[in-house]
């Protein structure tokens, strides 16, 4: 089934009923939207917090169940879940796109789409169904304010920047794994052996990037930009620098589980966080960019068109290369660091 007949289907109502399709069962929505409903998310704690009243004036009669971590860590469960028979998880919500691919690829994830996600941008969008986007982060890169800033992530390898730069770990981190892949994309499979030679180093989460350029220890961060929104906002004197050979996109998908025994409900939730007011809070919370295009970015920054205009392309291409050579990146990563 094309995501054409996916979508008029999605504008004509607000059912479902799709035949199986030949990768991953079709959502069941059926009936109303009651019961319990597990979403396992790598969505921050206080977003969380404060979409649950509106999660509860939407769906008064679901009874919504999180397990919140990181993307590593959620992705871990879920496969340990999977591989000894079965999960409780109805919706998947986090930061780690390739997990989605590869979860469409083994059939474990239903075709359905929200009709509050016609607008979003098709580059954030499964063109089979299996997924949509609710949120966007960007990687970065961060200095402190006074200094000069990084002009692009080429110079990351440039003698100016020797021992001066510090990352995120891609080994625990979903979005600093998806800039690695960009990385080596751009720039060959010998990236991180040259950046290491450089001086770089590895400072674990987000978080500790910020702390080693707050403290000076280092000049230039890898960092999402909503972590530099954030700290900027509680006085943290850094400030972020647009990379000239464009930023990398982390889609942030949401995706209803093949095997869930509350589809109804899961389509529901999918629908609240693609809603005007779920988008706001994403976006004016979490910091991050939505992905309808009718509202702004974080912090007074421009919309989701825009932050698109000025990244690199997050394509069919990416994905594939992720799930090919990710195992082979990671090795390649932790040797060069190991020294």
């Amino acid at each position: 089934m094309t995501r054409l007949l996916l979508l008029a289907l999605a504008l004509a109502g607000c059912r479902i009923e799709t035949a199986a399709p030949a990768q991953g069962p079709a959502a069941t929505v059926e009936g109303p939207a009651a019961g319990e409903l597990w979403v396992y998310t790598s969505m921050y704690r206080h977003v969380l917090d404060a979409l649950e009243p509106l999660l509860t004036t939407a769906l008064p009669k679901v009874t919504v169940r999180w397990f919140q971590g990181g993307s590593e860590k959620v992705a871990a469960r879920l496969q340990a879940e999977l591989t000894a028979g079965g999960s409780p998880c109805d919706v998947l919500l986090t930061s780690d796109p390739f997990l989605y691919r590869r979860l469409a690829n083994e059939g474990r994830l239903a075709r359905t789409v929200s009709p509050n996600g016609v607008r979003t941008p098709r580059a954030l969008v499964d063109p089979d169904g299996h997924w949509e986007s609710v949120r966007v982060s960007t990687m970065v890169l961060t200095h402190r304010a006074g200094d000069p800033p990084p002009p692009s992530f080429a110079a990351l390898l440039e003698p100016g920047l020797r021992g001066e730069v510090v990352i995120g770990d891609p080994l625990t981190s979903g979005t600093a794994f998806t800039w690695a892949v960009d990385m080596e994309r751009r720039f060959g499979p010998d990236f991180f052996q040259r950046l290491r030679a450089n001086g770089a180093r590895i400072a674990g989460g987000n978080a500790a990037v910020l702390q080693k350029i707050e403290g000076g220890e280092a000049k230039v961060g890898v960092v999402l930009l909503e972590n530099v929104l954030a700290a900027k906002a509680r006085g943290s004197p850094v400030e972020v620098a647009w990379p000239s050979d464009g930023a990398v996109l982390v889609p942030g998908p949401v995706a209803v589980l093949g095997s869930s025994r509350n589809p109804r409900a899961a389509k529901a939730f999918v629908d609240v966080l693609l809603s005007h007011e779920g988008q706001r809070l994403i976006r004016e919370l979490g910091d991050m960019h939505g992905v309808d295009p009718r509202q702004p970015g974080p912090r007074g920054l421009d919309g989701v068109e825009a932050l698109l205009s000025r990244s690199a392309p997050f394509d069919e291409a990416l994905l594939e290369r992720g799930l090919r050579e990710g195992a082979a990146l990671k090795g390649r990563l932790t040797a060069a660091f190991s020294r």
